[in-house]
């Protein structure tokens, strides 16, 4: 018994002494996962953010140039592993006013980089007085259809005028690889999509992403809810498949 317990007390004295540096070693984990995560080296790329993290709680200082980026940061960080808490004291420069112009614009410019069938699209976007004006280009009529309804699907734009150019992209010859995108990423991008979608906004829709497979639980109003839901999250870049678990309410 006495070496047993002479066993036992030794352990908890080499895991009382290995506690600290562990949890370092996981903060620094963290920080390095959230700045080489997909949509801090994209998205976020321009931005001013500083992150920081101990024994599991994050904190993101700095500076950001739209609102929804803002959000974007915070969710990418959360669904990181070992992360406990998020705080984010992030400012946003210029913050527009809520359901201005200037607001509709970057919650459509951030839909815009989400989904899969506006990936390869080179989109401008215009809103004024709630009208949202779209010119650039697009790779064939059905993706500048596509990216006028994402723009209909936004709360607050009363009307689309789709001035888009429709003109095939140059081949590449060596081929296109598509970037890996990491679980956070696409966790974060699914739940904002979902936000920012006029339909399900609302929507109390969990969402959890392992090797690119999202699962969504949660609960709908209706069954159209409920497919809405997955049509979306299967469009959002970097989804391979989408587990739809979501009931009825």
């Amino acid at each position: 018994m006495k070496v047993s317990h002479l066993i036992i007390a030794a352990a908890a004295a080499l895991f009382a002494l290995g506690g600290p540096a562990f949890a370092a070693k996981l903060d620094v984990r963290i920080v390095d996962a959230a700045r080489n995560s997909y949509v801090f080296r994209t998205y976020l790329a321009g931005d001013d953010i500083k992150i920081s993290s101990k024994d599991g709680v994050v904190t993101l200082t700095g500076g950001v140039a739209e609102v929804s980026r803002k959000s974007l940061a915070q969710e990418t960080v959360a669904n990181l592993p070992g992360v406990r808490h998020v705080i984010n004291e992030l400012e946003v420069t210029g913050a527009p006013t809520p359901s201005s112009d200037a607001w509709l614009s970057d919650k459509l410019k951030i839909t815009l980089l989400f989904r899969r069938g506006a990936r390869e699209s080179r989109t401008e976007v215009e809103v004024k007085d709630g009208i949202a004006t779209l010119r650039g280009r697009a790779e064939s009529q059905a993706q500048k259809d596509l990216v006028t309804g994402y723009a209909q699907d936004i709360e607050g734009i009363s009307e689309v005028r789709n001035e888009m150019v429709v003109a095939p992209a140059p081949e590449n010859p060596r081929g296109s690889v598509g970037e890996k995108i990491d679980d956070a990423s696409i966790t974060a991008q699914v739940k904002l999509a979902l936000l920012l979608h006029r339909s399900t906004g609302a929507v109390r829709a969990s969402v959890a992403t392992k090797r690119g497979v999202v699962t969504l639980s949660g609960k709908a109003g209706s069954t159209a809810e409920i497919d809405l839901v997955g049509k979306i999250a299967e469009d959002v870049n970097g989804v391979k498949r989408v587990r739809n678990l979501m009931t009825l309410d």
